[in-house]
C-alpha cells in the first residue's frame, strides 16, 4: 500500500473517532429527555406532532406494544411507497413522464426502503419521478433509520430499568430520532453537498452538446447527452447518514452529480459510519458506564480496520494475471500500480476501498465504485463484512443492537467456561434471553444461504426472454457468477443493499426472492430484539461480585470479536470457498 493510501485511511478513522463522543453525548441527551439544545428550537414542532398524532408522550409501552407499533408503522409505509410507485404517472413532479413502476419491482423497492436496505434493481433517473423520490424514498430513508434507532434505545432501556414492564414509547423515540438527530445532520450535509455541485432542483432533464463527440457501438456519431436533474442532494444526505444507501441515480455515489469531488466523497463516506459509531458512546452514557460503549466501538474497529486494509491492499496489488501479459496497471501514472477497473479516477483506489468497506460494514449499500470489478480478495471483504451480520457498525441502531446481542452471547459463552450464570450490565442472561439472541444471529445466515441455494438450483440463473428463448441472468459464469448471487443474498439478507453488479436482478424471481430476504432479515430480528429488551427490563439488577466478568476490558473485546468472527467464519466459509476463494486461486494461477 502507498503512503497516500495509508494517510487517507488514517485521516478517515481519526475524524470518525473524534466525532464519536460529541455526537454520541448529544444523542444520549435526546433519548434521555434532558436538554439537548435542539429542543429549545424544535420543541414546539415535537409537541405539534404528538398532538396531531394523538400521542401521549408520557404513556409507555411493553415490548409487545412497542413491537406492534414498529411493525404497523413500517408496514403502512411499505404499502404507501408501493402505491406511490404504481400511480406516479398520474401525479405531479414528473417532468420526464415516468410511467408506473411494474408490480414486482414496486414491491421489491417498497420492501427495500421500508427495511432500511435500499436494494435497487432499477435505474433511479429512468424509473422514479421526483415525487416518488422525495415523498416515497426519501421519507422512508428518514423513518426506517429512525425505527432502527428506536429499537436500539428500547433495548438499552431493558438493561437500564429494574423490574419494569415497559421499555419506552415508540412514537416518541421515532419522533426524536428524526426531528433532533437525522433532520439537522441531513440539512447540514445537504447544504455542504450542494456547495460542491450535487444537484438539487425540480427542472426537467437537460440535453447538452458534447465538447468531444463520441462514436457509439453502431458507428453513429453522438454529439448530445441528456443530463438528469432532480432533488438529489436532500436524498443523498439522509441516504448516507441513515445508512440507507439508495442512489438517486443508477450508478449511485459514482455519479458526478451525486458525488462530484473528493470533498463530497470524504463527507459522504464519513456520514455512513458517523451515527453507528457515535451510538456506541450513546449506549455507554445511557447505561451509566461509558467504558461499555468504548469497548463495543473497539470491537467494531478491531474487525473493521484489518478488513479495510486487506481490501485496500488487494486492490492496490492489482491483477497478477494482467502483469503476466505485460499490461500496465498504473492508470496512466495516477496510481502506483493497482486495479483501477470499475473505479472513478477522481477517487482512486484508496477512496474506493474505504467506501467499499464502510458501506458494507454499515448497512448502507451505496457505492462509489463497482464491487463486481474488484479483485477476488477485494470483493470478498465487503461480502464478508455483510455476512458477519451487519454488526460491525451496521445500520443506524440496528448494527449496535445486533452487536449487543453478540455481547450477550459472548458473556454466555464465558459463563459456560466458568460454570457461572452469565451476566451483562447487571442483568442475568438465562434461557429465554439466549433463545431470543439465537434467533437474531441465526436468521440472517439462514436467509442468505437458503436463498442462494434456491437461486443457483436454476431460478436465479436463467429466465425466458420475450422471444421465448432462454436468457442468462448472470453476466459472468463460474466462480464469479456464484459470487454475484451469493453477494446479492448476503446484501439483502443483512439489509445492506449494495450490489456486486453483473446480475440481472430486476426480474420476477429476484424481485420477489430478495424482497422476502429483506423482509425477514429486518422484522424477524426486530421482534426478538424487543422481546429480549422486555425480558431484561423485568429483571432486577444483580450486584457486581468478584466472579462477575468485566465487559469493558480488552479481554472482553477479544471475546466479543471472537464470537462475531467465528460465527461468520463457520457459517459462510463453505460458500466463500465456492466463490471468491476459487476465483482468487484462478487469478493467481493465471487461468
Amino acid at each position: 500500500m502507498t503512503p497516500n493510501m495509508l494517510l487517507q485511511i488514517a485521516l478517515y478513522l481519526t475524524v470518525l473517532v473524534a466525532l464519536v463522543k460529541p455526537l454520541g453525548g448529544y444523542m444520549a441527551r435526546v433519548y434521555e429527555g434532558t436538554s439537548s439544545g435542539a429542543d429549545r428550537v424544535l420543541g414546539w414542532l415535537e409537541r405539534l406532532i404528538y398532538r396531531a398524532g394523538g400521542v401521549d408522550r408520557d404513556a409507555e409501552m411493553n415490548w409487545k406494544q412497542y413491537a406492534s407499533a414498529v411493525l404497523v408503522f413500517n408496514f403502512l409505509g411499505l404499502g404507501f411507497v408501493y402505491l406511490l410507485q404504481r400511480v406516479q404517472h398520474l401525479l405531479p413532479l414528473n417532468p420526464q413522464g415516468m410511467p408506473a413502476v411494474g408490480a414486482d419491482s414496486a414491491m421489491n423497492t417498497a420492501i427495500s426502503f421500508a427495511t432500511n436496505t435500499n436494494w435497487q434493481g432499477y435505474a433511479g433517473e429512468a424509473t422514479m419521478s421526483y415525487l416518488t423520490q422525495m415523498l416515497g424514498l426519501t421519507v422512508q430513508n428518514f423513518v426506517s433509520a429512525a425505527s432502527g434507532m428506536a429499537v436500539l434505545v428500547a433495548l438499552v432501556r431493558g438493561f437500564v430499568r429494574r423490574e419494569a414492564s415497559t421499555i419506552g414509547n415508540f412514537w416518541v423515540d421515532l419522533t426524536r430520532s428524526t426531528l433532533y438527530i437525522l433532520l439537522p445532520l441531513s440539512l447540514v450535509l445537504a447544504v455542504l453537498l450542494v456547495s460542491q455541485g450535487v444537484v438539487q432542483n425540480f427542472q426537467p432533464y437537460r440535453t447538452v452538446e458534447l465538447i468531444d463527440p463520441a462514436i457509439d457501438a453502431s458507428g453513429t456519431t453522438v454529439s448530445q447527452q441528456v443530463v438528469p436533474m432532480g432533488p438529489a442532494a436532500s436524498q443523498v444526505a439522509i441516504k448516507q447518514l441513515g445508512t440507507n444507501g439508495g442512489g438517486f441515480f443508477n450508478v449511485n455515489s459514482a455519479h458526478p452529480l451525486e458525488n462530484p469531488t473528493p470533498l463530497t466523497n470524504f463527507l459522504e463516506v464519513l456520514a455512513i459510519l458517523l451515527i453507528p459509531a457515535a451510538l456506541c458512546y450513546t449506549f455507554g452514557r445511557m447505561v451509566g458506564d461509558v467504558r461499555q460503549g468504548w469497548a463495543i466501538l473497539a470491537a467494531m474497529l478491531v474487525i473493521f480496520v484489518p478488513l479495510l486494509l486487506i481490501c485496500a491492499g488487494a486492490e492496490q496489488g492489482g491483477n497478477p494475471a494482467l502483469d503476466k501479459l505485460g499490461v500496465d496497471q498504473s492508470a496512466g501514472g495516477l496510481q502506483a500500480g493497482g486495479n483501477m477497473e470499475g473505479k472513478e479516477v477522481r477517487f482512486g483506489i484508496a477512496g474506493s476501498a474505504i467506501w467499499a468497506a464502510a458501506t458494507t460494514a454499515a448497512s448502507n449499500g451505496s457505492v462509489n465504485a463497482m464491487h463486481d470489478s474488484f479483485t477476488p480478495l477485494g470483493g470478498l471483504v465487503p461480502m464478508w463484512l455483510m455476512q458477519l451480520g451487519e454488526v460491525v457498525f451496521g445500520g443506524t441502531g440496528s448494527g449496535l443492537y445486533g452487536m449487543i446481542v453478540f455481547a450477550v452471547i459472548a458473556v454466555f459463552i464465558a459463563g459456560l467456561m466458568v460454570g457461572r450464570t452469565p451476566e451483562y450490565l447487571g442483568k442475568k442472561i438465562e434461557a429465554y434471553e439466549m433463545k431470543m439472541a439465537a434467533l437474531v444471529v441465526l436468521i440472517p445466515p439462514m436467509v442468505v444461504l437458503v436463498g442462494t441455494a434456491i437461486a443457483v438450483l436454476g431460478p436465479g440463473l436463467n429466465t425466458v426472454g420475450s422471444d421465448g428463448a432462454s436468457k442468462s441472468l448472470l453476466n459472468n459464469p463460474g466462480a464469479h457468477g456464484f459470487s454475484e448471487v451469493l453477494y446479492a443474498f448476503s446484501s439483502c439478507g443483512n439489509n445492506n443493499g449494495s450490489a456486486f453488479a453483473g446480475l440481472s436482478a430486476n426480474g420476477v424471481f429476484y424481485n420477489m426472492a430478495l424482497g422476502v430476504a429483506m423482509f425477514l432479515a429486518r422484522y424477524w430480528l426486530i421482534v426478538p430484539t424487543l422481546a429480549l429488551a422486555g425480558s431484561l427490563a423485568k429483571k432486577r439488577l444483580t450486584p457486581t461480585t468478584a466472579g462477575t466478568l468485566p465487559t469493558h476490558t480488552p479481554l472482553f473485546v477479544v471475546l466479543l470479536v471472537g464470537a462475531v468472527v467465528i460465527l461468520g467464519a463457520l457459517t459462510f466459509i463453505p460458500a466463500i470457498a465456492l466463490g471468491p476463494a476459487v476465483e482468487h486461486l484462478q487469478m493467481i494461477g493465471g487461468r
